[in-house]
């Protein structure tokens, strides 16, 4: 159970794309809510499932970044090891081999030490 409720209704969306681009909304116009919620409502990982934790895995790459490229202070949860993969995670799925080279030798912090890869082109809007 996420617990969050911002993040947990984004991880309900049937489409993940979805609710990632909704989560990409609330990190683009700097939703106050959404930020606060982040540190006064923290998710309990002991208590989510594997794919609840694979999910934050991916989201909480993207809200790292954002914090930090927006000199906001990231919580805590967020810099949990659990929530980090074990092989490269590559959300577009349409890299070629060069591609997810390129990724993995120029990806920020904040993807790299999750092993997660998002191309910042397909992120510029926030």
């Amino acid at each position: 159970m996420i617990g969050n409720k911002y993040l947990a209704e984004l991880y309900s969306y049937e489409d993940q794309n979805t609710g990632i681009n909704q989560l990409l909304e609330l990190l683009k116009y700097k939703d106050q809510n959404f930020l606060k919620s982040l540190t006064e409502f923290p998710v309990n990982l002991n208590k989510c499932t594997e794919d609840e934790m694979k999910y934050l895995t991916i989201v909480s790459a993207l809200i790292d970044y954002y914090l930090q490229i927006n000199t906001i202070e990231v919580p805590e949860w967020l810099r949990d090891n659990r929530l980090a993969f074990k092989y490269p995670y590559y959300h577009s799925k349409r890299l070629t081999d060069f591609e997810k080279f390129k990724l993995l030798y120029s990806s920020t912090g904040p993807f790299a030490r999750r092993n997660v890869y998002f191309d910042l082109k397909g992120l510029e809007r926030i």
